[in-house]
């Protein structure tokens, strides 16, 4: 039995490749039986990993699985997914935590830093102003095209991106969104990962089922999973109880061409890792060192 018997967290994550990777990191998440792990294969290789997965009585695989693409509505819907697939459940979970397959646990007592800190919603969430070009990934229709990811920083589409968002800078808006949030609503952004409380996801969940035009405003949007979720809390009666930390380590790329891109960790960074006392790190992959997932899903428990 866990420290806290009565408390348990549901941890809910996008994967689409890796299963024995994933399979490690489940086996931290549950330890303890503090937790239950929901997850969302992505489409396109749904068959090939769905039976990959360790059978657990704490996983719960969903069955609907979407394609999920970069800088896409799909982003969201994948997560917004998995959270109603928690509140079917009816279980009284004290957090959500949002996370993805190429995340290890890397600090020992996370179960005992949620029950201290259960009503807290750790996510990362900074002000926008619409009027710079930033806040062109939300008031821009941007087209299906500029919806992907161009790893070469020269390549046209990416270029084009960034001529759209120069412009809107300079209150040139060429293809402006259809769907704009009301004036009272400030924009937010962050990374995509974060914890919250039940009743936080609750109130998500129910906001956007009585309230669709917030949906339809992300639709075209670019990479609208690092605005929906932040610009909603933060504009709700939860935005007190935000903590701006998603207690994640990731490291970005230097160069031009891989600095909006997670560094895929090694070994060489486990000191890194461990100094900066969080609870969670990404990205990791097997393809590329498989030690350094050997050694925190070892050590590591939650």
């Amino acid at each position: 039995m866990g420290p806290h018997a009565k408390t348990k967290t549901a941890y809910i994550l996008a994967i689409h490749k890796n299963p024995e990777q994933v399979n490690k990191f489940i086996m931290q998440m549950v330890s303890e039986n503090q937790g239950d792990v929901y997850i969302h294969i992505d489409k396109k290789s749904f068959d090939e990993i769905k039976d990959r997965i360790i059978k657990h009585p704490n996983v719960f695989i969903l069955r609907k699985s979407i394609e999920v693409i970069w800088g896409d509505i799909t982003q969201v819907d994948a997560t917004l997914l998995l959270m109603k697939e928690v509140m079917k459940k009816g279980i009284p979970y004290n957090q959500i935590c949002f996370r993805s397959g190429q995340d290890l646990l890397v600090k020992n007592g996370f179960s005992e830093f949620l029950f201290q800190n259960s009503d807290k919603i750790f996510m990362n969430a900074y002000p926008v102003d619409k009027k710079e070009p930033h806040a062109a990934f939300a008031n821009v229709k941007w087209p299906r095209f500029a919806r992907k990811l161009y790893i070469n920083p020269l390549h046209p589409k990416r270029l084009f991106r960034r001529s759209i968002m120069v412009l809107y800078g300079y209150g040139v808006n060429l293809l402006p969104n259809r769907y704009i949030l009301p004036k009272v609503f400030e924009l937010f952004n962050g990374s995509n990962w974060f914890c919250m409380p039940l009743e936080a996801v609750k109130y998500i969940i129910e906001f956007i089922e009585k309230n669709d035009w917030y949906y339809k405003a992300f639709i075209d949007s670019l990479c609208p999973d690092e605005f929906f979720f932040q610009t909603l809390i933060m504009n709700s009666h939860f935005k007190s109880q935000v903590v701006n930390d998603n207690l994640m380590y990731i490291q970005f790329g230097v160069s031009l061409k891989s600095r909006n891109n997670p560094v895929t960790l090694r070994m060489e960074h486990i000191s890194t890792i461990q100094s900066s006392n969080q609870f969670f790190a990404r990205k990791f992959d097997q393809q590329v060192d498989s030690p350094v997932i050997e050694f925190f899903s070892e050590k590591v428990k939650v």
